[in-house]
């Protein structure tokens, strides 16, 4: 039996002593299944703008793709956070997962028989981003199920890992894919999704703590719950606020890549090459995100974690090959991972394990409600006055948010998230 945060247990429940990660098995099961999706996922999402540029010759239209995506998030994450913390978590996965499979392994079939249309595209990255946001609402509030809240740092560091292993094999192996045929990438992505629900139906630990009834309780006031506790958490807000002015100028990030490298005349296997420079850099950031986190804290980590992540920002207009392009790309990745573990691991460890979905659905659309907007603008951006303005512009509000974080009492005041209850 896997040991759960001691705060959800009841009192007539004793926990059971905290086993190792590489022993809990349902914690394995859970890191795999997601490590083979996100393998993946960053297939897919090579081959997306490939292929949208290869059929639109657009730059402003893969922006347009990409972004629809991520305006799912802005629509559904606050009743999606609300629901999570009402329904059964590993049920709304399984039917995610399964759901984003059919849509991508809709793209194969309509390339095969020659039926691929823009509405169809823009129809399956719609459905795609409005699943992801259910599954990963409620694949975050299930984590502190799944292993103790001492372990939520190393958890978060080892997921990181993986995901960054999925940055560095997926790229490559998407551009090589998309290479020999365009319908490659989305069937392996659909094949990842089935390999994720397969490993969700082995896992025995329930992703929830018993509930009282909420039949009664409207949706809307689940959301105002989430909104208030958050607003009155002024280190959480701040952080919130961070991750939008971090990420929001980013969400374009691949769209530039791929823009800079093909006026180097990169083909898509190099193309995805150049993106295995973010795994490698991230697989690094991973394993230093833990120790990192106990040598310095999150109040030191984090406005450090700041300014290198915006400044790495200034060296991309600076590569002037395909080769110093991945290896910029890998340097600038390798900070992700180490922002991402502090404020994630400290943030689950901060909110109340019965408000998870609600609070954190409310910090995911402050911290990513603007990406559309950021996709959008970067794909006219990079029509409009090309690449290397577009990197200089958006750079402005990195620093500032950097800045700001710097300044931050709450950051500098932060307790060592051991001292947490």
């Amino acid at each position: 039996m896997l040991q759960k945060d001691s705060t959800t247990l009841s009192t007539a429940e004793q926990a059971p002593p905290a086993l190792p990660l590489w022993r809990n098995r349902d914690f394995l099961l859970l890191v795999s299944g997601q490590g083979v999706s996100s393998i993946g996922t960053q297939v897919s999402q090579l081959a997306f703008p490939l292929l949208m540029l290869a059929v639109t010759h657009s730059p402003a239209q893969a922006g347009l793709l990409t972004a629809l995506r991520s305006l799912t998030y802005v629509l559904l994450c606050l009743p999606a956070g609300a629901l999570v913390d009402r329904w059964d978590r590993k049920r709304v996965m399984i039917l995610c997962d399964s759901g984003r499979a059919l849509a991508l392994g809709s793209i194969p079939l309509a390339l095969a028989f020659g039926l691929l249309s823009l509405p169809q595209l823009y129809l399956v990255s719609l459905v795609e981003g409005t699943l992801f946001v259910f599954f990963q609402m409620a694949e975050y509030a299930a984590l502190p199920h799944v292993v103790t809240k001492e372990q939520l740092p190393a958890a978060t560091g080892q997921n990181e890992v993986l995901y960054s292993t999925a940055l560095l094999l997926g790229p490559p192996l998407g551009g090589a894919l998309y290479s020999i045929a365009r319908m490659l990438p989305f069937l392996g992505d659909a094949v990842s999704y089935a390999a994720s629900v397969v490993s969700l139906f082995f896992i025995r630990t329930k992703f929830q703590g018993e509930r009282e009834s909420t039949s009664q309780q409207h949706l809307w006031a689940d959301v105002q719950m989430g909104l208030r506790w958050l607003w009155h958490h002024p280190l959480l807000r701040f952080l919130a606020i961070l991750t939008c002015g971090l990420t929001a100028p980013c969400a374009g990030y691949a769209l530039i890549l791929i823009v800079i490298a093909q006026g180097q005349h990169a083909s898509a296997t190099v193309i995805g090459l150049i993106f295995a420079g973010a795994g490698a850099g991230s697989i690094a950031g991973a394993a230093l995100a833990s120790p990192l986190q106990r040598r310095f804290g999150f109040a030191r980590l984090v406005p450090a974690v700041a300014w290198v992540w915006a400044l790495t920002w200034l060296l991309i207009p600076l590569a002037p090959n395909p080769l110093l392009l991945g290896i910029i790309n890998g340097l600038a990745y390798a900070i992700v991972p180490v922002y991402t573990v502090t404020q994630y691991s400290y943030r689950m460890a901060l909110i109340p394990e019965h408000l998870q979905g609600r609070v954190n659905s409310v910090f995911r659309l402050i911290s990513f409600g603007c990406q559309p907007l950021g996709m959008a603008l970067t794909g006219v951006l990079l029509q409009i006055v090309g690449p290397v303005p577009t990197i200089l512009l958006l750079f402005i509000p990195q620093a500032l948010v950097a800045f700001a974080a710097s300044m931050n009492r709450h950051v500098r005041h932060a307790r060592p998230i051991e001292e947490l209850v």
